[in-house]
């Protein structure tokens, strides 16, 4: 058997209900007796029970974060995020892929298929407001993503708008005035289209520039390949691309040099998301850098409060930050650190 709190005590030489406050993180303990109690924790090699504290609780100590698509990069990497804030809780995190399907989308908010867990984090792409509303689960809920706004339940994104806004405005001042938007997609597909692209018109419509649009199915590399050829096949090609992910960007990349072209020199592009690969690339990727960490732990905070009993407010909207990363894409080869 392992160490109780009990021996814990008897070692350091104080109570029961010290050592308790100090495994649990409370403030109210000594610096002095802090470091007694750490040192006969650290000894006895104590481990504490979370799961018998978690079923005082009423708790299971597990949430669930809901994702449409394991495989694409920013999911992933937003993953890792989520798990290292929740572990600052020590919580620990279900994974379920949606693929974006309203089926299983429903199946997330119904329930996430009958696992017992104290909350949800969930990205979706299908399911819409109404839906959401009248959803009969009272697990505690926060919303990811750019497809629900104002609804009724907590949501943290980036200011989706004036990120596509900022990074149009980066390619219209190096002096391009053929700029195109890759990803527009039906608004009922999903939330990020519409705003994306809000953000590249009022961009184009303040230096009184053309629109120019090409549309995908998803938001993935073969689509922005498929797409950036129509492009360039076009009457009057695009001198420049902002593509509403970086895998549209990165295939838009292999197609524009497939034929035979450069970049940035004759297509300047750019993506949004960040992700590992657009640092890699050959030129390296110019995109907009969500800040993942502060996305997750807005989500995992909104969650434990909501998991502290303060359900009573109305439902937040948070605003985690950006940045624009500019790299080789847009203003060419520049030796030095990624």
């Amino acid at each position: 058997m392992g160490a109780s709190l009990r021996d814990v005590a008897e070692l350091a030489g104080v109570s029961v209900k010290t050592v308790s406050n100090v495994v649990n993180g409370y403030t109210h303990v000594s610096p002095a007796t802090r470091l007694k109690v750490e040192d006969a924790l650290t000894r006895l090699g104590y481990r504490p029970n979370l799961s018998a504290r978690n079923l005082r609780q009423g708790r299971t100590g597990v949430i669930a974060l809901a994702l449409p698509e394991l495989d694409a990069p920013y999911f992933a990497e937003l993953s890792r995020f989520v798990i290292q804030a929740a572990a600052e809780h020590r919580w620990l995190v279900v994974i379920e892929q949606t693929d974006g399907s309203l089926r299983r989308e429903r199946q997330v908010l119904d329930g996430v298929r009958d696992h017992r867990v104290d909350g949800l984090i969930f990205s979706p792409i299908s399911i819409g407001a109404d839906e959401l509303a009248a959803r009969t689960d009272d697990t505690a809920l926060v919303l990811l993503g750019e497809r629900i706004y104002d609804g009724p339940a907590d949501h943290v994104a980036i200011d989706n708008v004036r990120a596509a806004r900022d990074i149009t405005e980066h390619l219209i001042g190096l002096g391009r005035t053929r700029i195109a938007a890759l990803g527009v997609q039906d608004q009922s597909v999903s939330g990020t289209s519409p705003l994306r692209l809000a953000g590249y018109r009022e961009a184009i419509a303040a230096h009184g520039l053309v629109e120019i649009t090409a549309e995908v199915e998803r938001y993935q590399r073969a689509e922005g390949a498929a797409a950036m050829t129509r492009l360039l096949r076009s009457p009057s090609p695009p001198d420049a691309v902002f593509c509403f992910n970086d895998l549209l960007a990165l295939g838009a990349m292999r197609a524009v040099l497939a034929s035979g072209l450069r970049v940035p020199e004759d297509v300047a592009l750019a993506g949004l998301d960040d992700i590992e690969d657009g640092r890699y690339s050959t030129p390296t990727l110019t995109t907009v850098a969500p800040d993942k960490a502060q996305l997750a732990g807005m989500a995992v905070d909104l969650l434990k409060l909501r998991l502290d009993g303060r359900s009573g407010r109305p439902p937040k909207e948070m605003r985690a930050g950006y940045r624009l990363m500019i790299r080789e894409s847009t203003t060419g080869f520049r030796p030095g650190p990624i």
